[in-house]
């Protein structure tokens, strides 16, 4: 079993794989977190528990021992008034203005697999898994709050999911100010926060960080979770590498606002908690009704980042990415936004799409540009109807003239932004996002839409079905090109515009399942200025998302170090651009460029009609290897060999599940004159196994712990790449 409950003693563990949760009700009826880590033989851990002298801090009023008080004990859901004075998973403001729940424990549910999530998205077991679903009731006598606490156990994911659900039973509305997914504390302090902070065209950079004496926190108030900041985080042991050490990760299903914070209080004591919000967020409940906050993940794992990383691929791929084209093959396409911007015609296009037929490309991606008045980023949005003049044709025709060159067609949209010069914000001007009597503020020269309204919704449906009916379009790339900032809607009154964050993005979430639902052979990517929307929420309904605006291949290495710490490689949307790039001027090698973007989706994103016949025939080679190599980029598992942060180079590693065969690949960031031997060490293999490597054969014990001799690397930006395969010979070689 999953989970193991002691009644007597009121314990209550989690077991995973590897790892083991604990939770124990206090004899006050609190319910304490007593230890997460490394898996062992449950048992009563109370002695845990801080037993000194709480001076100058407050202790509950029915106990007559100072070492009672909340502030020194380890809290599995803490909450305001209740005398713990660190961050606090629940902030509920009653009618009489007080903040105050002091929640008991009330009763507990086993159930067999996975719960859900009425308004939200979550991961979800399939039928033959090992998930089991813990359900902890808590409950304030005094304002009639009931609060359930949802675990999610996948035992053999070495994962948890944590969520809550809070009900006002009362007879008094109440209002939760703050409402986080998930609280962990710790009974030590001798922690690393490892965290991924940004900004446009350089997303998710890796940072570490001691957590001493004071709060981190960190989050986003942008409407999405934000080039900033990403929701997926580690907390580590000082000493923890790739490959050693204890870590824990955490994560995310949202896709707006979020705060995070870890801290360490005066007796060492640490607590991490994750969840939605800002400083401005409010839930109004009234009598009877419930509010559900996202679903968190967490994992632990005393093997270093690469284990944590692997846990979250392989759930995220198996477990949540709902997708048909998560887990299969997915075309290789070329994109006009780099070749052409808005400066396009249907002719252009065509004649980029008969280039692309000569290097291997599947499908073509027009982005904006193609609809209404749009020939520039000031006008038009909203305004979703087909500019045929610009095409020179009907989008049927078009599209079938894409499919007779053997390409299939994909289409860019920002459905969620609308300018002011266009049809749709001078019939509905009251749809756009906007404070009172004061001008808006703009960005990207457009407004946002009122996702939180139920017409703005049918609207944008109506629109974009009518789109999609019209032709053949098996690709869809959703953009979303601004951070939300005039937080007014007219239709929130009586004190809930605090509201209208997580409003917005639960009508973002109905808007997206029902499209994905009605298009399912519709392969749907993300973005948001890049990667502004890079979360778990997205990849719930969409199997990739573009990782950055910033196609230059040098910085996309760090780019793509940081986010392949929570996100598989099959949801990193990567192109091929031109050299020099369009993000900083850089020359790379065409090479360099390929390999780069094989980590990932793979695409083009240049004018193809202005390649040599030579640079053809190279792309060609290289769409190639992607496609005989993209069951294994996506569904291997993935090690970070060198870290671009650290060194001047970046190299990663891809092996098969069944450790059959791998993928290896380097870039030289700086070269030298005279340089020393390079021996770059692999993972993951059978280290009794004979490999293939270029035609000679070594055993996986030396190539993980010697290594293969790279070739002298000169010119700008070198990169090499090895295909590692197990070799068919029988028996052991010999000397």
């Amino acid at each position: 079993m999953a989970i193991i409950v002691n009644e007597e003693k009121g314990i209550f563990a989690l077991e995973t794989q590897n790892s083991l949760y604990q939770m124990q009700i206090g004899k006050f009826g609190h319910l304490f977190h007593m230890y997460y880590g490394e898996k062992m033989v449950p048992q009563d851990l109370s002695y845990l528990l801080f037993d000194g002298q709480a001076n100058f801090t407050p202790y509950p009023y029915e106990s007559n021992n100072r070492s009672d008080s909340l502030d020194f004990l380890p809290q599995e859901y803490p909450t305001s008034g209740t005398g713990d004075l660190r961050s606090v998973a629940l902030d509920i403001e009653n009618e009489d203005g007080t903040h105050v729940v002091d929640l008991r424990f009330k009763t507990f549910e086993l159930m067999s697999g996975k719960y859900r999530l009425e308004s939200l998205p979550s991961f979800f077991a399939k039928a033959d898994e090992k998930v089991e679903t813990l359900k902890i009731i808590l409950f304030d006598k005094i304002s009639n709050i009931e609060v359930e606490l949802y675990y999610g156990v996948f035992e053999d994911r070495d994962v948890i999911t944590r969520a809550s659900r809070i009900t006002n039973l009362g007879t008094a509305s109440i209002t939760i100010r703050k409402a986080q997914s998930l609280t962990l504390d710790f009974h030590t302090g001798q922690f690393d926060l490892i965290h991924f902070h940004g900004k446009w065209a350089m997303e998710r950079q890796f940072e570490r960080l001691p957590i001493r004496h004071s709060t981190h926190c960190f989050g986003s108030n942008h409407g999405v979770s934000s080039n900033r900041q990403n929701p997926g985080f580690i907390i580590a042991d000082k000493n923890t590498t790739e490959t050693s050490g204890a870590c824990y990760g955490f994560n995310l299903v949202y896709s707006g606002n979020f705060t995070a914070t870890a801290e360490q209080s005066s007796l060492e004591l640490s607590r991490i908690t994750l969840g939605l919000g800002d400083s401005t967020f409010s839930w109004r409940l009234v009598t009877g009704d419930a509010f559900e906050t996202p679903e968190a993940i967490l994992s632990y794992s005393s093997q270093g980042f690469e284990r944590i990383s692997q846990n979250f691929h392989d759930v995220i791929r198996q477990n949540l990415s709902r997708s048909k084209f998560t887990n299969t093959s997915r075309p290789v396409l070329i994109n006009n936004w780099e070749a052409t911007y808005f400066d396009f015609t249907g002719e252009k296009l065509l004649d980029i799409a008969q280039s692309a037929t000569e290097i291997g490309v599947d499908l073509l991606v027009m982005d904006d540009g193609w609809f209404a008045n749009r020939f520039d980023d000031n006008r038009s949005l909203g305004d979703w109807y087909v500019n045929e003049e610009k095409l020179g044709m009907p989008l049927k025709d078009f599209v079938h003239k894409i499919n007779d060159l053997g390409l299939k067609f994909g289409l860019w949209i920002e459905p969620e932004m609308v300018s002011e010069e266009s049809e749709l914000y001078r019939a509905h001007p009251e749809w756009a996002l906007n404070f009172p009597h004061r001008k808006p503020l703009m960005g990207r020269n457009q407004l946002v839409l009122d996702m939180s309204k139920p017409e703005v919704i049918e609207y944008l449906f109506d629109c974009l079905t009518s789109i999609f009916d019209q032709a053949n379009i098996e690709y869809v790339k959703w953009d979303m090109n601004r951070p939300i900032t005039d937080w007014f809607s007219k239709d929130l009154v009586n004190g809930r515009q605090g509201e209208l964050q997580h409003r917005y993005i639960l009508g973002l979430y109905d808007l997206l399942e029902r499209l994905t639902s009605r298009y399912p052979n519709v392969c749907f990517e993300g973005c948001a200025s890049g990667g502004a929307r890079f979360d778990l929420g997205m990849l719930y309904y969409q199997p990739q998302i573009w990782t950055s605006d910033n196609t230059d291949a040098i910085n996309r290495l760090k780019i793509q170090y940081g986010t392949s710490f929570f996100y598989p490689i099959s949801s990193m949307g990567a192109h091929v651009a031109v050299s020099p790039s369009h993000s900083n001027g850089r020359i790379t090698t065409l090479k360099t460029r390929a390999l780069t973007a094989a980590v990932g989706t793979f695409g083009y994103e240049l004018d193809l009609t202005k390649m040599t016949n030579d640079e053809k025939a190279e792309a060609l080679d290289y769409t190639k290897a992607y496609k005989a190599y993209q069951k294994l980029i996506f569904s291997g598992d993935y090690y970070r060999l060198e870290n671009p942060f650290d060194t001047e180079c970046s190299s990663w590693q891809i092996v098969s599940k069944d450790k059959s065969e791998s993928l290896l690949t380097f870039v030289a960031t700086n070269v030298t004159g005279y340089p020393p031997a390079f021996y770059l060490k692999a993972k993951g293999l059978d280290k009794s196994a004979l490999y293939l490597v270029e035609g000679q054969e070594y055993y996986g014990s030396v190539l993980m712990n010697i290594g293969i001799k790279l070739p002298k690397l000169t010119g700008v930006y070198p990169s090499v790449q090895y295909y590692i395969k197990k070799s068919k010979r029988a028996g052991k070689k010999q000397l």
